[in-house]
């Protein structure tokens, strides 16, 4: 049996990126983030001119790491939501006209699933319960019944945009990102 390669493409928050795996294996994931000036946040117009900016490159990009054409692709992925809306929208856009251009059918993947999944690609894990950390989502997840399911959430402010705030407040680079650099900083 073949292996299946998928192009996915992610623009959900303040990175923008192109991955391609076949069968399992990460062939390439360049990525670009958005980053403003330290004390102030990413907001959605300015953040998805960047993405529109640097998707295209991004993609090349991912293609030349892997070595590969536009033929050896079978499917293209997106991050269909959820997300901040106007950078969703840029690979929204993309993704479907990559995939008519190509002739391959289009997948939209939920981010938080499309996360969970990844992690157990990378870890090997088999039926995870996940605390999901994001700028927007704080909830605990596992696989029952066939499907995620939500077993718990936040209510108010979610955990990754707490740090997001807090990092705001500090003047903490957003590059790579807020939470690890704010663990960098604990450290010392």
């Amino acid at each position: 049996m073949r292996a299946v390669t998928v192009l996915g493409l992610e623009g959900s928050a303040n990175k923008v990126g192109a991955g391609l795996v076949r069968d399992g294996r990460v062939l390439s994931n360049p990525r670009r983030t958005f980053v403003p000036a330290p004390g102030q946040g990413f907001l959605p117009g300015q953040t998805a001119r960047h993405h529109r900016g640097c998707v295209l490159a991004v993609l090349r990009e991912a293609l030349q790491e892997a070595g590969l054409e536009p033929a050896d692709v079978d499917c293209v992925a997106y991050t269909k939501g959820p997300g901040m809306g106007a950078p969703l929208v840029t690979v929204a856009v993309v993704a479907p006209d990559v995939a008519q251009l190509w002739n391959k059918p289009l997948l939209g993947v939920n981010h938080c699933v499309g996360h969970i999944e990844m992690g157990r690609l990378i870890t090997g894990a088999q039926n995870p319960t996940v605390l999901y950390v994001s700028g927007g989502n704080t909830q605990v997840i596992a696989y029952s019944e066939h499907r995620y399911r939500i077993f718990g959430e936040t209510i108010d402010i979610a955990v990754g945009n707490c740090l997001d705030r807090f990092a705001r407040v500090l003047k903490i680079s957003n590059d790579p990102s807020p939470g690890y650099n704010i663990e960098q900083m604990a450290k010392k």
